[in-house]
């Protein structure tokens, strides 16, 4: 009876025993998990996560639109309607300042040229009319009211010459030139500054309006950004802030501007203004109208 009583025992004392090294090799695992994924490296991740928050609140993002500076875009119209007659060259063309793009049929222009012709011969006349007056009235061997006539009579034809002179020269012609050249049966219609012609509003026949606006001409030698900003974001830049920016379809790009106007009067609505600024350099691609995200460094 004695060794069966020994038995049970031994195999507690087995259990035991391995239960012991079963918890030895999960303290062994638990510590090679901790070694591999430590703590710290979480404390990293947020450290990086929360300065690219932060590097990204440091930075104000404009949206906006190519555009060409006022003096580089040009509209041509004229004081004077008509039909066009001819035209020289088609949209998209490049043309330089005082190449001629179409020509315009009126018969006014024709009776503006007449006019300036026949003050001119006029005037002649009546300066020397006016002149030996001028010395008969001293000479007392005529009436002082003749001597006023023809003065009255030369000062009004020199205006009138005057005035059609100034017609004239606002059409583009040169007012001396019709004393050698005559009368021009076509008004020549030219360049105002050299660029792409664009916004074409004309045809073979069409009849235009004095005033209207015939076509455009855009020198693209430099460019401007018209961005939109908000009131909250005026506290991060100011004229002469340096900023960078892409454009649509040409992210991979990026091109450098500088602030040289703020809006000065916000939007009731939008809350928003116009920021202005200069593209340093240029681009063949570059077009106005094309849509540009800029982005500006907090002071």
């Amino acid at each position: 009876m004695m060794k069966y009583t020994f038995l049970p025992v031994a195999i507690l004392l087995l259990i035991s025993c391995q239960t012991e090294q079963t918890e030895k090799e999960i303290s062994t695992t638990l510590a090679q998990t901790q070694t591999v994924f430590p703590a710290d490296e979480e404390q990293v991740d947020e450290t990086k996560d929360a300065a690219m928050i932060e590097a990204l609140q440091n930075q104000t993002y404009l949206n906006g639109t190519i555009m060409v500076p006022p003096q580089r875009h040009a509209s041509v119209s004229l004081i004077m309607g008509g039909i066009i007659h001819n035209i020289s060259l088609l949209p998209g063309e490049y043309v330089k300042k005082g190449t001629v793009i179409l020509y315009l049929e009126n018969p006014e222009f024709i009776q503006l040229q007449q006019t300036y012709l026949e003050a001119t011969a006029q005037e002649e006349y009546l300066e020397a009319e006016y002149k030996r007056q001028e010395i008969l009235s001293r000479q007392e061997a005529a009436s002082k009211k003749r001597f006023q006539e023809s003065k009255a009579e030369y000062l009004s034809m020199k205006s009138r010459k005057e005035a059609a002179a100034a017609q004239l020269k606002i059409l583009g012609i040169v007012p001396e030139q019709l004393i050698s050249d005559g009368i021009q049966p076509y008004l020549e219609v030219k360049a105002p500054i050299s660029g792409y012609m664009t916004g074409t509003k004309m045809n073979l026949g069409k009849y235009v309006n004095a005033g209207e606006s015939m076509c455009d001409i855009i020198d693209k030698g430099e460019a401007m950004l018209r961005l939109i900003a908000y009131e909250k974001d005026l506290d991060n830049f100011s004229t002469g802030s340096i900023l960078s920016f892409t454009v649509n379809e040409m992210e991979d790009n990026h091109f450098r501007a500088h602030v040289i106007s703020v809006g000065q009067e916000v939007d009731g609505v939008s809350r928003s203004l116009d920021v202005y600024a200069k593209v340093e350099g240029t681009h063949p691609r570059f077009r106005p109208g094309m849509y540009v995200t800029a982005q500006i460094e907090k002071k």
